[in-house]
């Protein structure tokens, strides 16, 4: 590991009767250090989306090009979300998060200040994929704070909270994109003025996160809330493990880990398919303009913020945490809502920033419950490299979908092609969400058996 990255020491115990004030200061400060900081990455995510129609319009470029270096992105956030989370789990996520976030939007910078870094979909790609690989250094330190901060039966409440820094970050690239229009006149904005504002923001999270509760002199959070999971023991669970014994005994064998690391592939399909081509789709074949295609992005985002909520709380109380349930329930409106979009005429704008908000409002709870349920299949020493391999899968394979499948299928079939590319998604992310369950009540007969 190098050294910047090494993990906090612990430090001497500080008294107890200040344990418990210094225990909630610096959580508030630092779940707000992770919520920001994350946040700050996705400026730097999926903005080229708002710039890809001028640059089909003043380059050329056909939609597969776009979608193909569009996909630099996910590929390389596929694997690296995967071996960052290795690292992240032996990483002071303190350090590893904020550097990560400053190199992945000196990325979005370069593409933004020189005409040379848009001029051919190769020097796109390769720029995009680097974005795209020091993305992966910004989900995996924020579980491995959560996990270490907050207890087991807190963390559903915690990690749905923190989950919408996505719609929050998410949703606000349009607005420095309209920003950047009306400043300077320049549709590069899209590209440089989310990434100053990232670099920003890196240097307030590092302020504010820490690593371990322990190495700011307080005990586990297991110990402070008296919450211990069954298979907690206080001199193996504090220990740090090596990357063989995260890959071998926690990640590889779990038969559950790997049912929803599939499905992942398809929600993602549907979260980055709209996402990623909403604004041409709006432009081309709904007639926005592009202020209105931005608002719809915009929208998009923020409607996953209660709808994550919802959805955090409904698997909680409502389903009485069965995760797979809430997702399958959430997954077959999300169906309804994307077929409505696509059968809905041009000349309804109402409808289509009403299916725009249904499918925002919905698709992030499924990916929000798939996070958390990784980092509940693990344990805590290993939730960052848990957390990767779903995120892996939903990359990989969903978002390179979104960006390159979608693209080239709208090019030779049609916008109605794309669509039913998508649809077919979301049927088969409801299918193994259903074989999900099944294998939990499999898994829970099993251990009623050996108890």
């Amino acid at each position: 590991m190098i050294n910047i990255f090494k993990p906090a020491p612990h430090i001497e115990r500080v008294p107890e009767e200040q344990v418990d004030l210094l225990y909630k200061r610096l959580r508030v400060q630092i779940f707000v250090g992770i919520f920001i900081g994350y946040a700050a990455y996705y400026f730097v995510r999926k903005n080229f989306g708002l710039a890809m129609p001028y640059l089909i319009e003043e380059y050329g470029y056909t939609k597969g090009e776009l979608g193909i270096a569009l996909s630099g992105v996910s590929i390389a956030y596929g694997f690296s979300k995967f071996i960052m989370g290795s690292f992240s789990d032996r990483a002071n996520p303190r350090v590893f998060l904020p550097v990560g976030l400053i190199l992945a939007a000196s990325m979005m910078l370069i593409m933004g200040r020189f005409e040379w870094a848009t001029s051919s979909v190769t020097i796109m790609f390769v720029l995009l994929f680097l974005c795209g690989w020091f993305q992966g250094m910004g989900w995996p330190p924020c579980g491995r704070t959560m996990v270490h901060w907050w207890s087991h039966k807190e963390r559903g409440t915690i990690v749905s909270l923190w989950n919408v820094a996505h719609n929050v970050g998410g949703g606000l690239p349009p607005i420095f994109f309209l920003w950047g229009m009306a400043w300077f006149h320049d549709w590069r904005a899209a590209f440089y003025m989310p990434s100053l504002a990232a670099i920003t923001v890196a240097v307030l999270a590092f302020f504010l996160m820490r690593d371990t509760p322990q190495s700011c002199g307080l005990p586990s959070i297991e110990e402070y809330k008296n919450d211990y999971p069954p298979d907690y023991n206080k001199d193996t669970s504090e220990k740090e493990l090596t990357a063989k014994e995260i890959f071998m005994q926690y990640v590889f064998p779990n038969k559950l880990l790997w049912f929803i690391a599939i499905a992942n592939v398809f929600v993602y399909l549907i979260r980055y398919g709209i996402l990623d081509w909403s604004p041409t789709y709006l432009r081309e074949v709904k007639g926005f303009e592009m202020q209105m295609s931005s608002i719809g992005y915009f929208l998009y985002e923020y409607a996953g913020i209660p709808g994550t909520l919802l959805c955090g709380w409904m698997s909680d109380k409502v389903f009485k945490g069965s995760r797979s349930i809430t997702g399958l329930f959430f997954m077959i409106l999300v169906t309804i809502a994307v077929t409505i979009f696509w059968l809905n005429p041009a000349g309804n704008p109402t409808v289509d920033m009403a299916c725009m908000i249904a499918i925002g409002f919905l698709i992030y709870g499924p990916v929000m419950l798939i996070g958390l349920y990784a980092l509940e299949l693990a344990p805590k020493k290993a939730a960052g490299t848990a957390a990767g391999f779903t995120g892996l899968f939903g990359y990989l394979g969903g978002s390179v979908a979104a960006s390159a499948i979608v693209g080239y299928t709208v090019d030779f079939f049609g916008w109605n092609g794309g669509f039913i590319v998508m649809i077919g998604g979301c049927i088969l992310a409801i299918i193994l969400l259903f074989m999900t369950k099944l294998n939990e009540n499999k898994q829970k007969a099993i251990n009623a058996k050996m108890s």
